[in-house]
């Protein structure tokens, strides 16, 4: 127990006293708590441009195109004479979707008719298109049913809806970018930055020895022991201060994310341990980083279905610990699944543990003494 806990101790304080590593593992993760969320802190798209052709040059389509521009989510920048000439700003790029109002619509409301519009969006962004869809549809649905007053007040005393539709958002509570992507993305960077941190302390020793690494159990012990609680502390960082500061949806099961967050620390050291055992220099963590962050992100299936993904492909992402990992801590501590919604993932981390685990020891353990 004492060589553990002096082990634990020499990583630490290798941590502590290696630039790069203090850098990566303890300065890259503070960083990014503020400098990642930055560019979602508006949560929702808004501002963004459309063009209108209005074919009718009605009060009535003066009134619609009122109602439009006052929406945060879009700005009336023109207003072409043809829907060609629309088109053309559109493939331009300086707007995102175009509004055509066709000739006769206040004729047709006026006859007790239903008027019709058009909405085009820019497919070439379907974020951005789709909030201009939906932003749009909105003050087009409030004018509708404005309109239908209008005509009842023809025939009669309007009558209020019997049903009432009222749409509240069950986890997503800003249904933004922010809250949807940076949750994920947290548990990356600390799985990526122990990553760095591991292979950059593994990789500067080898250089220095010239030779492979040995280490003994209780040594290895030790050290796992020590980026275990770096991880775990930049885990926390995320899901507790940076969710509360940036005011994302958190705090959902707190007890299971301390107890799955361990599983996937646990699981981020092991595998960082093995694959560090084959850095020969610093700069590979490095490489190894940049190279692979946007695939085991897409790998988790976070922004992308499961089910849309070829089976072959989400069978092996279960190798990686951030598909497990990054599913798990995101389903406990926004959603508040408890530990039996997402035993299968517990049982993943827990079998790579075992895995990573085993053959980091196998690739670090000291050669056997020959045999007299």
């Amino acid at each position: 127990m004492n060589r553990i806990w002096h082990s634990l101790r020499q990583t630490l304080r290798a941590v502590l006293t290696d630039r790069y590593a203090l850098v990566v593992m303890i300065g890259a993760v503070v960083l990014y708590s503020f400098f990642y969320p930055a560019a979602y802190r508006h949560q929702v798209a808004g501002n963004l441009p459309i063009v209108v052709v209005d074919l009718d040059q009605s009060a009535t389509s003066r009134e619609l195109l009122r109602r439009v521009d006052a929406l945060n989510a879009v700005r009336i920048v023109g207003q072409p004479a043809s829907l060609d000439q629309a088109r053309r700003v559109l493939e331009a790029g300086h707007a995102e979707g175009i509004l055509l109002v066709p000739d006769r619509l206040e004729r047709d409301i006026l006859r007790g008719g239903s008027g019709e519009l058009v909405l085009i969006g820019n497919g070439a962004y379907l974020g951005r298109a789709s909030w201009v869809l939906a932003g749009v549809a909105e003050a087009l649905g409030a004018f509708g049913r404005d309109a239908a007053v209008a005509q009842a007040a023809f025939m009669g005393p309007p009558q209020p809806p019997p049903i009432r539709l009222v749409q509240r958002p069950l986890f997503n509570t800003h249904e933004g970018y922010g809250s949807a992507i940076v949750a994920g993305v947290a548990e990356l960077i600390v799985h990526q930055t122990l990553l760095m941190g591991i292979g950059v302390l593994l990789g500067t020793r080898r250089l220095a020895l010239g030779r492979r690494l040995h280490f003994d159990l209780p040594t290895l012990s030790g050290m796992a022991a020590g980026f275990w609680l770096i991880g775990m502390l930049g885990l926390l960082y995320y899901v507790g201060f940076t969710a509360w500061v940036q005011d994302y949806p958190r705090g959902g099961n707190p007890g299971g994310v301390v107890v799955g967050g361990a599983l996937f620390i646990a699981a981020t050291v092991a595998f960082g341990l093995f694959i560090g055992s084959f850095f020969r220099t610093r700069e590979r963590a490095f490489q190894y980083v940049i190279a692979c962050s946007i695939p085991l992100f897409f790998l988790a299936n976070l922004s992308w279905p499961a089910i849309a993904s070829p089976r072959a492909l989400v069978a092996v992402s279960q190798l990686l610990p951030t598909t497990s990992g990054i599913n798990l801590v995101v389903r406990m501590n926004q959603m508040e699944a408890s530990l039996a919604d997402v035993s299968r993932e517990l049982w993943t981390l827990a079998g790579l543990v075992v895995l990573y685990g085993g053959l980091a020891i196998w690739r670090l353990r000291p050669p056997r003494a020959p045999r007299p």
